[in-house]
């Protein structure tokens, strides 16, 4: 029987990182197993990992999770207004999932009144179909400097009249400060939206804290609703590359001689979540590599995507990884853009990306990209080494094989069937591919790591653990730590507060 519960709530957080994203999601997944109808809602995110919903938009990777934690399909209206940093000034503006503008931090930040009621619409189409939404804010709720023209964080709160909790990150210090301070610098009616602090990322005796929390009540008047454990081994969507510098999770036991394969880390990397299915494997030793010094002797090398392929491939020999990778023994797999990267031009007339104009490729793959207007952006399925493959495509290249040159994944959708990807002809040492998510299928990616550990002169035994399985497993362990340690109650009567 479904719960009967109507209403809205917020979370905020100090910082970027704080946890607000991860709360969310295990809010999301407790609703949900009480048979609430629930689902996240994210205003603005700044994010190069992104999710492709089932029809076709872009949106957050962040709120694809959240959105399985929710158990509700990932739609566009879950975080309306999507950055990709183009670049340390300029970002593509994602508007309803498709891109709308690209602009430099000064002009979005001039443009962004004209953003403020397709948010508001976004949320109130969320709430007129679902019970619950839970939203989440962006960074700090305080940057007094942005507050005239917020669109993510507590303005929201105010005009959908649903109350915040804030959540701090104790692992770093200064947790009473941040919270108090946050509290402090919020013009009135922000701060009348904030109803409960939550610590996170705790490590210790929490009794230790009840001077402190006790105090920060007494000066705030908002009570602490709960004081959150460090939680070990836990690998969520990231958004940003404060959760890129985490390391990767590894179940099962160690393995003496596991495959080495090395992420190139590009600048301004995309969608490097294609990996996270490799950790999955005791037999995989996953490195983000920053470096050729740090490149080693690895078994397998990945140029993953990015979002300034051509800036990206300059930085790569600039750097000599370029000389590094051709000169080691490993198999080399570009996606999307380290695809593009890997072929024999890249041509960019209209100035989509790089305005370059045409660009040479490292040589490796007889493809060549045009970059077009139209993005590219839909979900995909078919097959690759005698395996089901599914994921996604996001770009605005336009990859072309050469005659002479395979392509090694078979997709099948609404235009038909069709190959992706390229192998190179002689010995197939480098492979490309447009499809994002490949390794998120087990049978497939025990096929692939396999044959790595082939060409490696190395045995690869798979652990037999579905990475789809892992995930929800992660959502439940969340769920279950917000369980045990927050006021549920409290939570449940702040909710209530928001309804509609």
């Amino acid at each position: 029987m479904r719960a009967t519960m109507r209403g809205g709530l917020m979370v905020c957080g100090t910082a970027s990182d704080a946890g607000k994203t991860t709360v969310a999601a295990g809010l999301c997944r407790l609703l949900a197993r009480r048979g609430v109808r629930v689902a996240p809602f994210k205003a603005q995110n700044m994010s190069l990992n992104s999710c492709v919903t089932p029809s076709g938009h872009e949106i957050g990777r962040a709120q694809g999770w959240q959105a399985m934690a929710a158990g509700a399909a990932p739609e566009v209206a879950m975080n309306p207004v999507l950055l990709k940093p183009s670049d340390d000034r300029r970002s593509q503006v994602v508007v309803l999932g498709r891109p709308w503008a690209t602009l430099d931090a000064r002009e979005y930040h001039d443009r962004k009144p004209e953003l403020l009621q397709i948010v508001l619409d976004a949320l109130a189409d969320l709430r007129k179909r679902f019970d619950v939404v839970v939203i989440e804010g962006a960074g700090s709720p305080a940057e007094i400097n942005l507050l005239e023209r917020d669109i993510v964080n507590l303005r929201i709160a105010v005009e959908a009249k649903v109350p915040a909790i804030l959540v701090g990150d104790i692992d770093r210090g200064g947790v009473f400060a941040s919270l108090f301070g946050t509290v402090a610098l919020l013009p009135d009616q922000h701060r009348e939206r904030v109803r409960g602090f939550v610590i996170n990322k705790f490590r210790g005796d929490p009794a230790l804290l009840d001077s402190g929390l006790a105090e920060l009540e007494a000066r705030t008047g908002v009570p602490t609703l709960g004081v959150v454990p460090w939680l070990s081994g836990l690998t969520i969507d990231a958004e940003d590359s404060l959760a890129l510098a985490r390391p990767f999770t590894v179940a099962g036991p160690a393995v003496v001689d596991p495959l080495d394969v090395a992420v190139i880390r590009f600048p301004s990397v995309s969608n490097v979540t294609d990996v996270d299915a490799l950790a999955l494997e005791p037999g995989v030793a996953v490195r983000l590599v920053e470096s050729p010094r740090a490149l080693g002797d690895p078994d397998l090398v990945i140029l993953p995507g990015t979002k300034a392929t051509v800036a990206d491939l300059t930085w790569l020999r600039s750097t000599g990884f370029d000389r590094a990778i051709a000169a080691c023994r490993a198999l080399v797999l570009g996606v999307c853009g380290g695809q593009q990267m890997m072929g024999t031009t890249i041509h960019d007339p209209g100035g989509i990306e790089s305005g370059a104009g045409q660009v040479e490729g490292l040589g490796w793959l007889d493809v060549a990209t045009t970059f077009g207007p139209d993005k590219v952006v839909r979900r995909r399925r078919g097959t690759a080494m005698g395996e089901a493959v599914a994921g996604y495509a996001i770009h605005h290249g336009v990859v072309e094989r050469a005659a002479t040159t395979a392509g090694w994944v078979h997709l099948d959708d609404e235009t038909g069937a069709g190959d992706d990807g390229a192998v190179e002809p002689a010995g197939a040492r480098f492979l490309g591919t447009s499809l994002h998510g490949l390794f998120e299928g087990d049978a497939f990616r025990a096929t692939f790591l396999t044959e790595v550990g082939r060409r490696a002169g190395k045995t690869f035994v798979p652990a037999g653990v579905s990475f789809a399985g892992a995930r929800q497993g992660q959502l439940d362990a969340v769920a279950d730590l917000l369980e045990a340690n927050l006021d549920l109650g409290a939570i449940d009567a702040l909710i209530a507060e928001g309804a509609p």
